[in-house]
C-alpha cells in the first residue's frame, strides 16, 4: 500500500516537470526553424537584389523606328536627363524569311552621338539570338538584342542612328530602338554572401526537421518493471 502510494506521488511530481520540459524543446525547434528560415530568406534577396531591383524598378523610356523599309534610315534625336542612367539600349531587327543569323555579320550597325562625339557604336550581328514571330502571312520575325549600356548620361540630345550592316541576305524590314532605365548594379559581394546564407539557411532547417522527427518518451508512461514478491514474477 505504501509502496502504490508512494509511485503516485513519484507520477505526480515528475508528470509537470516532464511536460514543462516537452514544451521547452518545442519551443526551441520551433524557433531554430524560423530563424533558419529567415537566414534563408535573407540569403535569397541578397543573391537575386539586381534582378529583383531590376525588374521593380526598371522601365522603358520609349521606342522610336531608326530605319524602315519603305523609307530608310531615320535618325532619332532625344533628349535625356541624367537620371535616365543607367541606360540599357536595345535594338528589335525585324528581318523575313530569316530563323537565325550568322556571327561576325553585322545585320544592323547603331551609333550613338551627343554634340558630334560618339559615345557608342555598335555593329550588331543577333547571332544565338532565338526571334519570335509578329505576322505569320508576311514571314516577318523580330530579333532583339542589347547594342550596349550607358552608364553616364549627360542632360542633352542624343543622337540615335541605325544603319544596315555588310550581312547577304537579310532583308531588313525595320530597326526599332527600345530605351531602359535600369536599376544601378548593388556591391558585387552581395551575391556570394547571399548564396552563403543561403546554404547556411537551408542545412540549418533540414537538420532542425529532423531533429523534431524524434518525440522525447515519457517515463511514466512506461510500464512499472515487475518486482519479486507479492504482484512481482516469480522464478
Amino acid at each position: 500500500m505504501n509502496r502504490s502510494r508512494r509511485r503516485g506521488a513519484q507520477f505526480r511530481f515528475d508528470a509537470p516537470r516532464f511536460g514543462l520540459g516537452a514544451v521547452a524543446l518545442a519551443l526551441y525547434r520551433f524557433s531554430m526553424r524560423i530563424v533558419f528560415l529567415i537566414v534563408f530568406l535573407a540569403g535569397v534577396a541578397l543573391a537575386g537584389v539586381d534582378w529583383l531591383a531590376g525588374q521593380a524598378l526598371g522601365h522603358d523610356i520609349g521606342r522610336w523606328r531608326l530605319y524602315d523599309a519603305g523609307t530608310g534610315p531615320a535618325p532619332a534625336h532625344i533628349d535625356l536627363a541624367g537620371k535616365d542612367a543607367p541606360l540599357r539600349v536595345v535594338v528589335d531587327l525585324g528581318v523575313a524569311g530569316r530563323d537565325g543569323m550568322q556571327e561576325g555579320q553585322a545585320a544592323v550597325t547603331l551609333t550613338v552621338a551627343k554634340d558630334g562625339r560618339t559615345v557608342l557604336a555598335k555593329a550588331m550581328d543577333f547571332a544565338g539570338v532565338r526571334p519570335h514571330d509578329t505576322n505569320i502571312q508576311t514571314q516577318e520575325k523580330i530579333f532583339v538584342d542589347t547594342a550596349g549600356m550607358l552608364d553616364r548620361v549627360d542632360a542633352g540630345s542624343y543622337v540615335f542612328t541605325a544603319g544596315l550592316g555588310d550581312a547577304e541576305d537579310v532583308s531588313v524590314r525595320h530597326v526599332d530602338l527600345v530605351l531602359r532605365h535600369e536599376w544601378a548594379a548593388a556591391d558585387p559581394r552581395y551575391q556570394p554572401v547571399g548564396f552563403a546564407l543561403m546554404a547556411v539557411g537551408f542545412i540549418g532547417a533540414v537538420l532542425a526537421f529532423r531533429r523534431a522527427g524524434g518525440r522525447p518518451q515519457n517515463p511514466n508512461s512506461q510500464p512499472p518493471r515487475p518486482r519479486w514478491g507479492r504482484g512481482g514474477a516469480s522464478a
